[in-house]
């Protein structure tokens, strides 16, 4: 597939506008976003004079990625007229040793039942005629009404549907069938083992440390693409949306973190190749909120927000006007976007700089999912209670969906089991490191605690693992946009496969969603099952729309056969 090239490398050592100059000292790698994508050899001479060397660049959305000096160089260039702001990519050459902390503290909301001894769940059935052996395990399929939507709609596979993750892994049998090997890219660049013994992303396995378009040491986006469109082929699991065509365009590191460029690159490259709809389960680092305005910032901290703000939203119009849907998840942080807490956790690179920060609404984004065109989804249990990790708020939730809650039904023989969170496929190499697997990949006793299932048919062998999170919830609603795509898209003049206006996706998508109020009463307390005070969240709103569900929980039938009425 012929598509517009927006990423261009740059000699080493040279640029446009001639020789870089030399750097002596610590170099770092920036992100330097153009004041307009045109005035890039204006920019490029700024770029220079301030010490750097320009190594590729986006111009899609006008980013150039630089090698320059540690310190002093974001200021110099953001100096010129041509120049948005600066922010730091990595260190070139060091890994840190904190980075596996916050890989943990993601994990403690994503496997929160690996840190607790689940309790069994009650027997249920197996799964109904003509669905997959394990999507007896699926609520969430059937909470979005997949389970009888394919009856009308399954998904296109023409529908191309973009991870912007950790990666897929592409030979997973319930990923393999639909699986566009082709289109898939990874953005990212492994950071290894640092000579501290530090760790971020672990060795390179893979020459130049690369990983292939087909891997994923993460776990988290195979997961995600399994919950969208795990093939319906009487094995293992199916997706909400089954029959569509999944593509990888990776922009986050095996440790989980999602730097600023990959994830860039990884939007453009989807939205030049004609993706339908892209999932994002996660918020650009090192900021969990991006300010524009934050008074504890030194000033190349402050650049680096703008930057990221400026950039990121620059990306999410291009790829909105090239026609993709953009599917964000809400975020696990417990708190009303729309009245957000103090911010802890920033900046989480490089480790041991986060601090506690005011967060002002009105200039501080959690992105992408607070970004312009992104549909920002909230999480749900099996109750459909909204789960007690996620965020909220009428400001940034548009629909709800099923992504996990493992305190679900208290008071019930369902409270703290496995089963109350998402069931999804598993990379074998990843369940193999984290111990739910040994080599011969049998299921551990570590692995059984946490409901790891198996599946075998001949040579076929995948594994799947639970967890929670509105990492979970996106992709159910990024299945249900698939298949609005699906059934009412038209044929693509500029790319192969069908197309969608997106403001016409996001109709549909709103207005048959299943309607849900607010709780009676209001405030709900999460202190009974275990939780601070801190966790209390109070819903605002009506039945049409509110701070919990937005404008209701996804519901793939209503999409196939109502949603017609909408365009």
């Amino acid at each position: 597939m012929a598509v517009a090239a927006t990423v261009s490398l740059i000699a080493a050592g040279t640029s446009a506008a001639g020789a870089a100059p030399a750097s002596t000292g610590p170099t770092m790698e920036y992100t330097v976003l153009l004041e307009e994508p045109g005035n890039r050899d204006f920019a490029i001479d700024a770029v220079e004079a301030a010490g750097g060397e320009v190594v590729r660049s986006n111009d899609a959305v006008g980013l150039l990625t630089v090698k320059a000096p540690a310190t002093g160089f974001a200021e110099k260039v953001s100096a010129s007229s041509a120049i948005v702001g600066a922010a730091r990519a990595k260190p070139i050459g060091h890994a840190p040793a904190a980075k596996k902390a916050e890989k943990t503290k993601r994990d403690n909301v994503e496997k929160e039942n690996k840190g607790e001894k689940p309790n069994k769940a009650p027997a249920q059935q197996g799964s109904t005629a003509g669905m997959d052996p394990l999507d007896g395990d699926l609520w969430g399929l059937n909470l979005v009404r997949s389970n009888i939507a394919r009856a009308k709609q399954a998904g296109d596979k023409r529908v191309y549907v973009g991870i912007l993750d950790t990666g897929v892994d592409g030979s997973h049998p319930d990923i393999a069938p639909n699986f566009n090997n082709e289109l898939s890219r990874n953005f990212t660049v492994d950071i290894p083992n640092d000579s501290d013994g530090g760790v971020f992303d672990g060795p390179c396995e893979f020459r130049g440390c690369v990983d292939p378009a087909n891997w994923d040491d993460g776990g988290h986006g195979t997961h995600v693409a399994g919950t969208i469109g795990a093939a319906a082929n009487g094995f293992g699991i199916s997706g909400v949306a089954p029959g569509v065509s999944l593509v990888n365009i990776r922009g986050g590191q095996d440790a989980g973190s999602f730097f600023l460029t990959p994830v860039v690159d990884a939007l453009t490259y989807g939205a030049d190749i004609g993706l339908d709809v892209i999932n994002m389960s996660f918020y650009v680092d090192p900021w969990y909120m991006n300010c524009a305005n934050d008074p504890t910032a030194s000033a190349e901290e402050q650049l680096e927000q703008r930057t990221i703000i400026a950039t990121v939203q620059r990306a999410l119009n291009y790829a909105h006007r090239k026609g993709v849907t953009l599917i964000g998840a809400g975020g696990n942080n417990h708190e009303d976007l729309g009245k957000p807490r103090q911010d802890t956790v920033s900046p989480n690179y490089p480790p041991g700089h986060n601090r506690p920060r005011p967060v002002d609404n009105a200039t501080c984004l959690n992105l992408p999912t607070e970004g312009d065109h992104v549909i920002s989804v909230s999480s749900l249990g099996p109750s459909t209670n909204k789960a007690d990790y996620s965020n909220y708020g009428v400001e940034q939730t548009a629909v709800s969906a099923p992504g996990g809650y493992f305190r679900d039904g208290l008071g019930t023989p369902w409270y703290r089991t496995n089963e109350n969170m998402i069931l999804s496929t598993y990379p074998r190499n990843v369940a193999l490191a984290e111990g739910a697997i040994d080599e011969a990949g049998n299921i551990t006793p570590d692995g059984e605690a946490a409901g790891v299932k198996k599946a075998v048919q001949g040579d076929k062998v995948g594994y799947y693992q639970f967890l929670q999170g509105t990492s979970m919830a996106a992709p159910h609603a990024a299945g249900v946009a698939a298949l609005i795509v699906s059934q009412y898209g038209k044929k693509d003049k500029k790319n192969p496969g069908l197309t969608l206006d997106p403001d016409k996706v996001e109709k549909v998508l709103y207005k048959t969603a299943t309607q849900r109020a607010c709780p009676n009463p209001r405030t709900v307390s999460y202190v009974n099952v275990g939780r601070t005070p801190e966790f209390d969240a109070t819903c605002e709103g009506d039945a049409k729309f509110n701070g919990f569900y937005g404008h209701g929980i996804v519901d793939a039938y209503g999409a196939v056969t109502r949603g017609g009425q909408f365009l």
